[in-house]
């Protein structure tokens, strides 16, 4: 079946009770109980709920996963899938991803006695000289986070299988419409559903997809245990997001491609990251790996952090603000929002600085967008030029 039509259908039938197209928001946290140890199926609304059910059969049939977990945020569902790791494990993580991941390897897990090593994230032969036999994980996101390496998830979950640990994979930045980490060799995919998933920008949360028994049963136990669970409402519309996303992902990834490369042409842009292009160094592993380049461009300017805060100051359609994946179109400053919790000498090694900047291109006209960059690169120059008319 076509991903559009299991977005739109998978464990969706019409509401047995009422014949209900769409499925209904179950909003109860208890369910009445027939007799001791005899019910319809639920109990209690943290262990389990019909709304959110449904949620979870159909993220599992979008990553061609065998279970399905959602959760409060997509932290939560990071949080979860670590929850398999002991004092004494270690993961390995490439070195470009998310500040809130790094701050729950660092300030969350290191503390406990769980070490987490870095490599470069798009070098393969780095992950398998940093393997130890006290490593559990590896923990990848492709693309990362701001920077859009790809990393070989195929050449990962060979690794993965011949040194038996878990493979993990955010899939956060391509959604489960562009790529399927489980399908080349991945144990777990995560998701933050606030992003493309939902796409509305109107909800928080996470999901945990995959295949793997002995896994889904300890994440789940944890689940219930921990109690980090989406209510109804935000299960319904994280739902109801879901049905547009192959629809939405094909017009992220067009007006994203014309952003990148109205960007890449402009003298006030030192650098732009995004895989579509074919001069990006993971282009061919991208047309290999995914269906699609996806809507998250990044790029550096030429200048300096003042640069960047007159740019930002003088969009009009993209607005500042932080997270990705909505219908509309955001613009980030990693350095100070997303991944502020990285030490800033850290942040500027892995090559955070604060002159970057990260687009998320959301799927208003793609004429707009670039007039919009084009306005504000335009108030950066005509400062640049006053400042000179003055010395």
């Amino acid at each position: 079946m076509d991903f559009a039509t299991r977005a739109i259908h998978a464990g969706q039938p019409a509401d047995p009770s009422t014949g209900a197209t769409i499925t209904p928001i179950f909003q109860t946290s208890t369910y009445t109980q027939q007799g001791l140890g005899e019910n319809k199926g639920y109990e209690y609304s943290r262990t389990g709920n019909p709304t959110r059910a449904v949620l979870e059969t159909c993220l599992a049939a979008l990553e061609n996963a065998t279970h399905g977990l959602a959760f409060a945020s997509g932290m939560a569902a990071t949080m979860a899938v670590l929850s398999t790791l002991r004092p004494g494990d270690e993961i390995i993580a490439g070195d470009d991803l998310y500040g809130g991941s790094y701050r729950a390897f660092e300030r969350v897990l290191r503390p406990m006695g769980v070490v987490t090593h870095y490599v470069a994230a798009r070098n393969t032969d780095d992950y398998t000289a940093a393997i130890t036999p006290s490593t559990r994980m590896i923990w990848a996101e492709t693309p990362t986070n701001p920077l859009l390496t790809l990393v070989d998830i195929a050449a990962l979950g060979k690794l993965a299988r011949e040194r038996g640990v878990t493979l993990v994979v955010d899939n956060t930045f391509a959604s489960p419409a562009l790529q399927n980490p489980l399908d080349l060799g991945a144990h777990i995919v995560v998701h933050s559903t606030t992003k493309y998933i939902n796409g509305h920008s109107d909800v928080v949360g996470g999901a945990v997809l995959t295949s793997d028994d002995a896994l889904y049963d300890a994440i789940k136990f944890y689940q219930n245990a921990a109690g980090g669970v989406p209510g109804a409402f935000d299960a319904w519309l994280t739902l109801r997001g879901v049905k547009t996303l192959a629809v939405r992902m094909r017009q992220h990834c067009e007006n994203a491609q014309r952003v990148a490369e109205f960007l890449q042409g402009h003298p006030l842009v030192k650098h732009v990251y995004y895989p579509g292009l074919a001069e990006h160094p993971d282009h061919a592993l991208a047309a290999r790996q995914m269906r699609g380049f996806g809507g998250m461009v990044s790029f550096a300017f030429e200048g300096e952090r003042a640069d960047v805060d007159i740019f930002v100051r003088n969009l009009r359609v993209f607005a500042l603000a932080e997270s990705l994946g909505g219908i509309e179109s955001l613009c980030c400053h990693p350095a100070s929002m997303t991944h502020g919790s990285i030490p800033q000498e850290e942040r500027e090694k892995r090559g955070v600085t604060e002159t970057l900047l990260r687009l998320s291109v959301g799927i208003e006209g793609a004429d707009d967008l670039i007039a919009d960059l084009m306005q504000a690169l335009d108030a950066v120059a005509a400062t640049h030029k006053a400042q000179a008319s003055v010395r």
